[in-house]
């Protein structure tokens, strides 16, 4: 368990990805179920169980959370997440002592446990303890909202990003349709439960605004990259 002093109301940019980079994901039944691991492992009561209660319909309704638990105690706020099939994006906002550390914690050993039964495999999934950027900025939190749910996105359009930003328009439709990240929040066409949306109001106003900073910052791609050095990772 990777200890980090974040402290409630901290917000850090985390990522992990697969040892060796291979895929820590390989059908979209393993996509979806990360996104599970975003709603409902966020939560100091989560049954042990948990996974028994979650049927497809709870899924379909929004990720809804089974009225018989107990109070929900969320250990973070998700602000944005991005996966692809190697690794993953997120950007978090610390709720209870410990919480990051606490529920990447939960998320890792989960997604390890599932890979390792479901296609044989054993050992590490992950390339190591997942690594985490403080973000002390409200522009660097924009930033790397666009970082994490656009450039991220952008990536797996086909013709990659170059393709992408010579097609912003096109691309910006493509990566709203990708389900695995919250680009569609962002974007006003979604409203997931995984999403904290009062926080995530307070650094876009309108989705117009979000989208102007996307087509403004993606249009001169080494701002940003020069603008988050130091909060982003190699990948």
């Amino acid at each position: 368990m990777r200890i980090e002093q974040f402290g409630v109301g901290t917000f850090a940019h985390v990522m992990n990805r697969g040892a060796h980079k291979i895929n820590i994901v390989r059908t979209d039944a393993d996509r979806w179920r990360f996104l599970k691991l975003l709603r409902y492992l966020n939560d100091a009561n989560v049954p042990r169980n948990w996974e028994r209660d979650i049927s497809p319909a709870y899924i379909r309704n929004n990720f809804a959370r089974p009225e018989q638990w107990d109070e929900a105690q969320p250990y973070v706020s998700v602000l944005a997440y991005c996966l692809k099939d190697n690794h993953f994006h997120l950007l978090l906002l610390e709720q209870q002592d410990g919480g990051i550390s606490k529920f990447m914690q939960r998320i890792s050993r989960s997604m390890a446990a599932n890979f390792n039964a479901k296609y044989e495999g054993s050992g590490a999934l992950f390339q190591g303890p997942y690594r985490a950027r403080i973000v002390d900025n409200d522009r660097h939190l924009q930033y790397l909202s666009v970082y994490i749910n656009i450039k991220n996105v952008f990536e797996a359009y086909p013709g990659g990003l170059k393709a992408a930003l010579d097609n912003f328009t096109d691309a910006y439709a493509w990566a709203i349709r990708y389900p695995f990240s919250s680009t569609a929040d962002f974007a006003g066409k979604r409203k997931s439960s995984i999403i904290d949306y009062a926080v995530c109001q307070s650094l876009f106003a309108t989705s117009s605004d979000f989208k102007t900073a996307a087509e403004e910052l993606m249009a001169n791609r080494l701002d940003i990259d020069d603008t988050l050095q130091g909060l982003i990772f190699s990948e």
